[in-house]
């Protein structure tokens, strides 16, 4: 059997990192030649000269006066963390295939465990929001799924333990190219159809079990396939999904493996940095570089948003 090209590829390790990224100047530079590629621009007047103040980093437009900084309206927005804290975590989180949690962020960089949960939070969201961006097309297997129901009470469909997502899984020529896992309020019409809507490209051809909130699919343009296999333990039965089924259970061994306790407010993260990792899975070595060009674009995670999100 011959070696597999994603398990064996060469990736980005941490020498090489901390080479790269190992102190804050460098870290700086990155990110400019990242938010402006084609050299210092004004947000305000576009102007491409500017003046640079030691003491606070900040840089000002020669013609409009107008202040920015190379963090400005980004993820890493007003924060006072060292960015080598950034670029650790960043990498962390897109190198480790089954994630790393917030206790073990907070051990590898040396912060509280509050910094750690804010950290994490604010990176998984960045994930959470670029993935959004990317509707799956072609041929697809989608499966409804739980996650939780470990405390006592009804059990099934109907347990109020249980968080519903639906997992999908776009293939090209047989096998899994991208994944969307996206939490919903439940397993009815109108969820499946506003899931299609944000997740699935009009045209696309759906394969799915038999749970009847999935017939919204022809409506929405798609080709449907409907095969009905209960709790079947039949492989020839339940071959159709296959690979929607593998990348579930990979899933959740990664999410048991790696946290002790998920907060159902925050699953839709976690499920994010589990999906961005596997849809980038053949470029482990500009994982990061990929991330911090997206994070420069993405509006700042305010900590109040992460917070009333816990409850």
């Amino acid at each position: 059997m011959g070696k597999s090209l994603i398990q064996f590829q060469e990736g980005l390790n941490l020498i090489d990192f901390l080479q790269q990224y190992g102190n804050e100047e460098r870290c700086r530079e990155e990110l400019f030649k990242l938010k402006w590629p084609h050299g210092f621009s004004c947000p305000y007047c576009s102007n491409n000269t500017y003046c640079k103040h030691t003491r606070n980093k900040q840089l000002q437009c020669n013609k409009c006066k107008h202040k920015t900084s190379i963090i400005s309206n980004t993820i890493f927005h007003s924060t006072k963390l060292p960015l080598t804290k950034w670029f650790l975590a960043i990498y962390l989180m897109t190198q480790s295939k089954n994630g790393i949690s917030q206790m073990e962020l907070k051990r590898q960089l040396g912060v509280s465990i509050n910094t750690a949960a804010l950290l994490y939070h604010k990176i998984a969201q960045t994930m959470m929001e670029r993935e959004n961006t990317k509707p799956l097309s072609g041929d697809i297997e989608a499966d409804d799924a739980y996650w939780g129901g470990y405390k006592k009470g009804k059990r099934g469909r109907g347990s109020t333990n249980k968080i519903p997502f639906i997992a999908a899984v776009e293939k090209r020529e047989g096998k899994p190219q991208y994944i969307k896992l996206t939490v919903v309020p439940h397993f009815r019409k109108a969820a499946v159809k506003e899931w299609l809507l944000s997740n699935i490209c009009i045209g696309s051809n759906l394969r799915t079990d038999g749970l009847s909130c999935f017939t919204e699919i022809a409506n929405h343009g798609c080709i449907h396939e409907q095969l009905i296999v209960g709790n079947s333990s039949d492989s020839v039965k339940t071959a159709p999904f296959n690979w929607v089924n593998t990348i579930l259970g990979n899933l959740k061994n990664s999410l048991r493996g790696t946290f002790h306790k998920l907060h159902p407010n925050h699953l839709a993260r976690h499920l994010a940095t589990f999906a961005y990792r596997f849809n980038r899975r053949f470029f482990l070595h500009n994982m990061v570089t990929r991330f911090l060009f997206v994070g420069l674009r993405t509006p700042p995670v305010p900590r109040r948003m992460i917070t009333v999100d816990s409850g």
